[in-house]
């Protein structure tokens, strides 16, 4: 569909969907969309441009307007021009750059580089209004009407999309402006209203794209009289008497009675509570709210609704408004800690740039702290974004969520509140153990999993839906209640934690959105709350919620006030020392342009003076020039001198031959004369010869005529025959023609005849071969599956013997298992057998031993009642061989038992020493050769078993 030397801005569809019109600058061409194919073209003037061609809603009339703001109709199917609008007057002319239609096509609007709107009347022809929007707009960029189902096509309201990236729609009737969208903030580059009008949807200039819901704009617009009764109950009598809820209604509007101070009246349905009047005072909240059941209705929805958030969250925080203290803040102007917010902080949308500034500006004067929190920002942007329209109330909410919230943060400042970090790991320390072991063992600490959500308020990793219902549980909960949630996030969060081994993959976990199911966490968050003990609950570590002082703001100081004055004194110094430094800068730039000046114009000088130079040296050159140019040119005059008198020899001789030359020519005119003399006599002659000639012409014309009468009575004599003839001639080719037919349909019949038999012929032929290729087929489908029959054999029988195989391997390894099993239980036999026989001998050695040692103990006492018995005792070789196993260990316990028989005990020793060396050799070998016989009857089965 090529055909445009330039580019195509418009494209209009006829509302068939058979025809389109495509248009650029210098031409418009109607195409067939069924055969994509150009109909016709639209050419104009190159000095007249086409501004937009396009059809009109629901007909065959095309609308075409040019750079001129003439605007015509034509005709669809013939092209011809149905109408042209007059032009407008010249007190409003406008340039067209944008038009708008109604659905039934009768009005048109048009708009351009101007606040005035033109409606241009289609069935009139005339223009019956012009509508001035309000002074800001200066162009308008953008026409659309919204549609309405009940209007039957005259659309009533105008969107209008000027320059400053507002649109506003107005009622061309009424000419009020009914809603806009968009701000100077955030302009509306494009926007399209859908066909049935319940939607807008806007291109912002910052990228993003708004979709605007119809209905709610226009909520203020439609809604209904506000009723004529309402219904006001009594407080209890004791608190309100019954003659002040009297109220005077009239038609039209509502009259209420004058509201006292001391109570305000509910104009709305109550049920009456004795009981609540006698609540507790802490949960009673502004507005007439009810904490308890505010709670009530949190956990059964899971969140507030979204119409009464913001006024819900104002209430449970009991913001004061102090209008007069937040003035004073925010007078004082940007702190110097965030004059450079937009280089570290950088925010598309201006507006919330500046209002997060101001927000922060006015922490910063409210306490000096603010102005070194590097998490600052991060905390309070979720609440700027929310209430960017209400600054007040986002500083107040950001200021006691910082005193209730954030208690004790701000005790080890400028590092993280440890002690806070601490109750969050004993908590998870409690609640998983194997989670905390876990983080322990990879070196992730509180700060890593705890403090990246606690100064971000969990806006990193959870949605904007997400994150309100989050902190609608916050603000109706004790201030433990935001760190319950740390604690249960990463509790939720602990099959993709435990997987993670690197500690970029938990810093990438903490900082970036998770699929996790807040629902799941709050419910978490309140199993926690409950089941946590006292001595570990952060409910018993912080206080409970203190709302902010009416009047002006409480004063903040729960920080170490040296570290914050250290630091704003060493801030104050760098800033100095910056100062100074810019002042020698200053001055040593100052030296340096002025050295940069100097320099630049003795440059300048002898530049000067090399142009002079160059400048003479030029001259000198064309002095030459000009002297060799006029000797040129003398040369060039003497030879001009010369052609001149060649020219004049030659013109001398040109006027002498042109004298010749007109001799000659007087000479031939008179002979010329005199042969047109002769040639005159000569035709006269001819002209009697050729009368002459005539009249012997006519005398033979009577004779021919004559002769012609002869030849016609002959010609009637010889058409009588031939007449006659001709019927006998006629009739004999009737009788031929007729027999011929006979016998071409003889020879047809024959044809036909044979050509039905052929076709029959041909059909069964056909029958058969498709017959014969069917059976072919057949046969070769039989062929492949029998062909695979064969396959699957060889499989089968392949599979059998593997199977085969298989199951004597099997048989084989069953009865290697039953060989080895019967092995295991005879050595466990032997081995227990073995064990048996040692136990005996380690019970004889036992019984040796404390035999010997009572027979010591025995010789000890009698030794020590008879000192002087020199006499050594007789030992059998046993009680000798058992007497070598005694340790210095229980010679000591003897020794403890009776000193003196320690000094005889050592004394029999020695003795003893002396001479049984060669039995305890003998004792060893014995052992020996009964150990080796043991492991022999171990190994032998037989022996065992006899």
């Amino acid at each position: 569909m090529r055909g445009h030397d330039s580019s195509v801005f418009s494209i209009s569809v006829h509302a068939s969907g058979k025809y389109a019109i495509t248009t650029s600058s210098d031409t418009a061409q109607l195409w067939d969309l069924d055969t994509f194919q150009r109909k016709r073209k639209l050419n104009i003037r190159q000095s007249v441009g086409i501004q937009k061609v396009f059809f009109l809603p629901l007909s065959n009339t095309i609308i075409s307007c040019f750079k001129d703001n003439s605007i015509f109709a034509w005709e669809c199917d013939t092209l011809f021009c149905k109408y042209q609008l007059p032009a407008p007057p010249e007190s409003s002319s406008i340039s067209y750059k944008v038009f708008a239609v109604t659905r039934d096509g009768r009005i048109l609007a048009a708009g351009g580089k101007s606040n005035h709107l033109h409606l241009w009347c289609l069935e009139a022809t005339q223009l019956f209004r012009i509508i001035q929007m309000p002074t800001k707009v200066r162009a308008i960029r953008h026409l659309e009407f919204l549609p309405d189902s009940f209007d039957a096509g005259s659309n009533q309201v105008l969107g209008v999309l000027s320059q400053d990236g507002i649109m506003r729609f107005v009622n061309i009737q009424t000419c009020k402006l009914l809603f806009e969208i968009g701000s100077l903030d955030e302009g509306i580059s494009s926007s399209v209203i859908s066909p049935h009008g319940r939607y807008i949807a806007s291109i912002m200039e910052n990228g993003s794209l708004n979709i605007y819901s119809v209905q709610a704009l226009t909520q203020e617009i439609n809604k209904p009289p506000p009723p004529l009764m309402k219904v006001i109950e009594n407080f209890p009598k004791n608190k309100q008497s019954s003659v002040g809820l009297k109220m005077k209604v009239t038609s039209g509007r509502v009259q209420q009675p004058a509201k006292s101070r001391e109570s305000k009246i509910q104009t709305r349905l109550l049920k009456q509570d004795p009981t609540g009047y006698f609540e507790s005072k802490e949960n009673e909240l502004s507005d007439g709210l009810n904490k308890k059941r505010l709670q009530i209705l949190l956990k059964g929805y899971g969140e507030y609704p979204t119409k009464y958030r913001m006024f819900i969250w104002r209430s449970l925080l009991q913001l004061p408004e102090n209008h007069t203290a937040f003035s004073s803040l925010i007078d004082k102007g940007t702190h110097l800690a965030f004059l450079n917010l937009q280089k570290k902080y950088p925010i598309k949308s201006r507006k919330l740039l500046r209002v997060l500034q101001r927000t922060l500006s006015a922490l910063a004067h409210w306490s000096a702290i603010f102005s070194d929190t590097p998490y600052l920002p991060l905390l309070a942007f979720p609440f700027v974004k929310l209430f960017q329209n209400n600054q007040l109330i986002c500083f107040e909410v950001i200021a006691t969520l910082i005193i209730n919230w954030c208690q004790h943060w701000f005790e080890y400042f400028p590092n993280p509140p440890i002690n806070i970090l601490s109750m969050i790991e004993n908590v998870l320390a409690f609640h998983d153990k194997e989670l905390l072991q876990h983080f322990v063992n990879h070196d992730i600490t509180s700060q890593l999993y705890a403090w990246p959500l606690l100064e971000t308020l969990f806006s990193e990793v959870l949605t904007r839906e997400e994150w309100l219902k989050l902190f609608d549980n916050v603000f109706s909960n004790h201030p433990s209640f935001l760190l319950m949630t740390v604690v249960a996030y990463n509790i939720c969060s602990r099959a993709p934690l435990l997987n993670c081994k690197l500690k970029d993959d938990f810093e990438y976990f903490f900082h970036h959105r998770n699929n996790l199911d807040i629902s799941v966490v709050i419910r978490e968050v309140y199993r926690l709350m409950e089941t946590t003990p006292t001595d570990i609950h952060p409910n018993s570590m912080l206080d409970a919620f203190v709302a902010l002082t009416k009047g002006q703001y409480p004063v903040f100081n729960q920080y170490p006030k040296f570290i914050v004055d250290y630091q704003t004194q060493e801030r104050e110094r760098i800033r100095n020392d910056e100062l100074d430094y810019l002042r020698e800068r200053q001055t040593v730039e100052g030296m340096q342009a002025e050295v940069d000046q100097q320099r630049a114009e003795d440059e300048s000088w002898y530049q000067k003076q090399e142009l002079l130079c160059k400048a003479e040296e030029t001259r000198r050159a064309m002095l030459l020039q000009e002297e060799e140019k006029m000797i040129q040119q003398r040369q060039r005059l003497a030879a001009v001198k010369r052609e001149l008198k060649m020219k004049e020899i030659h013109l001398q001789d040109a006027a002498r031959r042109r004298f010749l030359k007109l001799q000659q020519d007087q000479q031939e005119m008179e002979l010329r004369r005199l042969d047109d003399e002769i040639g005159r006599k000569v035709h006269m002659r001819d002209q009697e010869i050729a009368t002459t000639a005539k009249d012997l012409e006519m005398k033979q014309l009577e004779l021919e005529l004559q002769k012609r009468l002869y030849e016609k009575n002959l010609t009637r004599n010889q058409e009588v025959v031939a007449k006659e003839m001709q019927k006998d001639a006629d009739a004999y080719r009737r009788k031929v023609d007729l027999e011929e037919n006979m016998f071409h349909k003889l020879i047809e019949t024959d044809q036909t005849q044979i050509q039905q038999t052929q076709k029959v012929i041909k059909e069964n032929i056909a029958k058969a071969e498709q017959a014969c290729l069917n059976n072919d087929w057949k046969i070769q489908t039989l062929h492949k599956q029998q062909c695979d029959d064969l396959q699957r054999n060889k499989c089968y029988q392949e599979v059998a013997k593997l199977l085969q195989e298989n199951r004597r391997k099997e048989t084989e390894v069953l009865n290697a298992m039953l060989e080895e099993e019967a092995k295991k239980w005879k050595e466990a036999e032997e081995k227990e057998f073995y064990l048996r026989s040692e136990k005996k001998a380690a019970a004889r050695s036992d019984a040796s031993r404390k035999w010997f040692l009572n027979q010591e103990i025995g010789a000890a006492v009698e030794h020590a009642k008879n000192p002087y018995n020199k006499e050594a005792p007789k030992f059998p070789n046993e009680e000798v061989a058992s007497g070598c196993l005694l340790r210095t260990s229980q010679l000591d316990d003897i020794s403890e038992m009776d000193p003196s028989a320690h000094i005889s005990l050592n004394r029999r020793t020695t003795d003893w020493d002396t001479t049984g060396q060669d039995l305890i050799k003998k004792v060893r070998n014995l052992r020996q050769r009964l150990t080796a016989q043991a492991r022999h009857r171990c190994q032998t089965p037989g022996l065992l078993a006899t």
